[in-house]
C-alpha cells in the first residue's frame, strides 16, 4: 500500500499591521526629529579641495552676503525659567552689522564667549574689498587665525 502525502496547509501572513506600524514609526521619526536650522542668508561658497571640519560649538561665524552684507552668527546658552525650574537652552543669535561697527560687535560677541574659533562664510561673488576691510578689522583686534568656509570640490571623472 502506498501511503499518500499529507495535504501542507499553505500559511498566509497578514502584512497590514506590520506596514501599518512601520509607517507610524517613520511619521514619528519625521515628526520629532531636529534638523539644522536653515541659514538666514543663502551663500554660495568657493569651492576648494580641503576637507577640515568645522567644530560644533563655541564659533562665531561671520557671513558675508553677495551684496556685501555682514552678519555675525553664534550661540550662546540661555537661562530659561520653565515650571519653576532654570534650565540651560543653547541660543543662536544673529545680526546684522555694517562695516564701520564691524570691530565693536565682534568684540562684544568675543567677550560673552570663551576663546572662540572665527569661522568665515563668504559668497563667491562678494567683492575683495568687503573681505579686504574685514581681514584688516580682524587683524586690528589681534586676530590673526579664522577658518574660511568653502564648498568641498567634487572630483569628475
Amino acid at each position: 500500500m502506498s501511503k499518500r502525502a499529507k495535504r501542507r496547509v499553505g500559511i498566509i501572513i497578514d502584512m497590514t499591521p506590520m506596514v501599518d506600524v512601520a509607517f507610524l514609526l517613520l511619521i514619528f521619526y519625521m515628526t520629532t526629529t531636529t534638523f539644522k536650522p536653515p541659514e538666514r542668508k543663502v551663500v554660495s561658497l568657493a569651492s576648494s579641495h580641503s576637507e577640515a571640519k568645522l567644530p560644533d560649538k563655541n564659533i562665531i561665524s561671520i557671513t558675508v552676503s553677495k551684496e556685501d552684507s555682514v552678519f555675525i552668527e553664534y550661540i550662546m546658552t540661555a537661562e530659561r525659567l520653565i515650571e519653576g525650574k532654570t534650565i540651560s537652552v543653547p541660543e543662536r543669535i544673529y545680526e546684522y552689522t555694517d562695516l564701520p561697527n564691524f570691530n565693536v560687535n565682534l568684540l562684544k560677541v568675543r567677550a560673552k564667549m570663551n576663546n572662540p574659533e572665527i569661522v568665515v562664510k563668504a559668497d563667491r561673488d562678494a567683492s575683495y574689498g568687503i573681505m579686504r576691510d574685514i581681514m584688516h578689522s580682524m587683524q586690528e583686534m589681534n586676530i590673526n587665525q579664522f577658518s574660511l568656509v568653502t564648498q568641498l570640490e567634487t572630483k569628475k571623472g
